[in-house]
């Protein structure tokens, strides 16, 4: 039992993440052979089966990120305020994107939600790293996706900015 409750925080701050990816995904599903089919886009997207398994590497990263700087400031305190705040509030925006773009179709709030995105976890690498420099880099792969996804969602926006969004 002694050894459940030593690996309980690093698997939950691990899991985390995926629980907003796993509420996106049944919106994506439902969105992808209709709506996000039919929207031009550049050469450059990446296939549709790539973003799952992207998001679960990612995901996975900034959770585990996240329970090494919780475990070096020693839990829930006044030093963890900012750099778990951070974290939670990018994690909340990363989570707001799937609904925003994929469930209301909205594509430029969507690229503003992203933008906020990437902003809010370059401040939370940034904090993270007189914490915890691992934590800091296991964001690294995650900002370089968020820029990628930030072009590819203004280059969607921008080229299908006639189409109804309700399509």
């Amino acid at each position: 039992m002694e050894v459940v409750s030593a690996w309980a925080p690093a698997v939950g701050f691990t899991l985390l993440p995926h629980a907003g990816g796993i509420l996106g995904s049944k919106i994506t599903k439902k969105e992808i052979p209709g709506w996000y089919q039919s929207l031009q886009k550049p050469s450059w997207c990446p296939p549709n089966w790539v973003f799952a398994p992207v998001w679960g590497t990612l995901y996975t990263s900034m959770g585990y990120g996240s329970y090494l700087v919780w475990k070096e400031l020693g839990g829930f305190n006044e030093k963890s305020v900012v750099p778990l705040g951070l974290y939670a509030g990018q994690l909340a925006l990363n989570w707001a994107w799937t609904p925003v773009f994929f469930g209301a179709h909205k594509m430029g709030w969507g690229l503003v939600t992203l933008l906020l995105t990437t902003g809010t976890a370059t401040a939370t690498a940034a904090s993270w790293y007189n914490i915890n420099k691992m934590a800091a880099y296991m964001m690294v792969p995650y900002l370089a996706w968020l820029t990628m996804a930030s072009a590819l969602n203004y280059r969607i926006w921008k080229d299908n900015r006639n189409k109804k969004q309700s399509e």
